[in-house]
C-alpha cells in the first residue's frame, strides 16, 4: 500500500495575514500497471520563474506529466517498492513513460527498462529506505538522508532491497547548451 502524504498550503487572507489555505491528503497521484510498485505524488507545480506565491491555491490538476512545466518546477515524492527482476524483464519502459508524456525520454537498449533522461535539474533526498541510482555504467547505493543533484543525465532507480524507498524530488525545467549532451532527446 502506497503512503499518503498530508499537504499543507499556506497563503494570505484579504488583510495580508498568513493563513493555511489547504490542509488535506495530496490527491494528485499516479500508479500504473506499466510500472508496478511505483507511486508518484505531486504536491505543487509552478509554471514560471520566479514562482508566483500569491496565485492559485491548487496547481496539481490535469494529467500527471513527468516533466516540470516549461520554465517551472514540480515538487513530488516517488515511492519505489522492492523490484522483482523477473517482472522487470517483462516491462515496457517506453510505454510506461509515454503515460506521463515522456516516452521519448527512455534510453533505448539500456540495462534497465526505465533508464531515462529528463530536461531538468532534479534535487532529491532519500526519505526512507535505500535505492540504487543506475547511471550509464555505474550503480550508486543511496540511503535515507542522502541527497542527489541530477543534472539531465541518463539514470534509472532500482530498489533491490526488501523495504519501500521514498524519494522527495524538486524538478526544475532546464536546458543544455552542449550539443554532445543532447543524445537524441527531444528538447522542449
Amino acid at each position: 500500500m502506497a503512503r499518503e502524504f498530508r499537504r499543507v498550503v499556506t497563503g494570505h487572507d484579504e488583510n495580508g495575514i498568513a493563513i493555511v489555505e489547504s490542509d488535506a491528503i495530496a490527491t494528485h497521484r499516479l500508479q500504473r500497471p506499466n510500472r508496478p510498485g511505483v507511486t508518484l505524488t505531486n504536491f505543487w507545480l509552478s509554471d514560471g520563474t520566479p514562482a508566483e506565491y500569491d496565485g492559485a491555491t491548487e496547481t496539481c490538476e490535469g494529467p500527471f506529466i513527468l516533466h516540470p512545466p516549461k520554465n517551472g518546477s514540480v515538487f513530488r515524492v516517488v515511492e519505489f517498492m522492492p523490484e522483482d527482476p523477473e517482472v522487470m524483464a517483462t516491462l515496457d519502459g517506453k510505454a510506461a513513460f509515454a503515460e506521463m508524456g515522456a516516452g521519448a525520454n527512455i534510453v533505448e537498449g539500456a540495462r534497465h527498462p526505465f533508464m531515462h533522461r529528463t530536461d531538468s535539474v532534479d534535487y532529491a533526498i532519500i526519505l526512507t529506505g535505500e535505492i540504487y541510482m543506475l547511471m550509464d555504467e555505474e550503480d550508486v547505493l543511496l540511503k535515507a538522508g542522502d541527497v542527489i543533484v541530477q543534472r539531465g543525465t541518463n539514470h534509472a532507480w532500482s530498489n533491490r532491497g526488501t523495504e519501500p524507498c521514498s524519494i522527495a524530488f524538486v524538478l526544475v525545467d532546464g536546458v543544455t547548451t552542449r550539443a554532445e549532451d543532447q543524445k537524441g532527446i527531444p528538447r522542449r
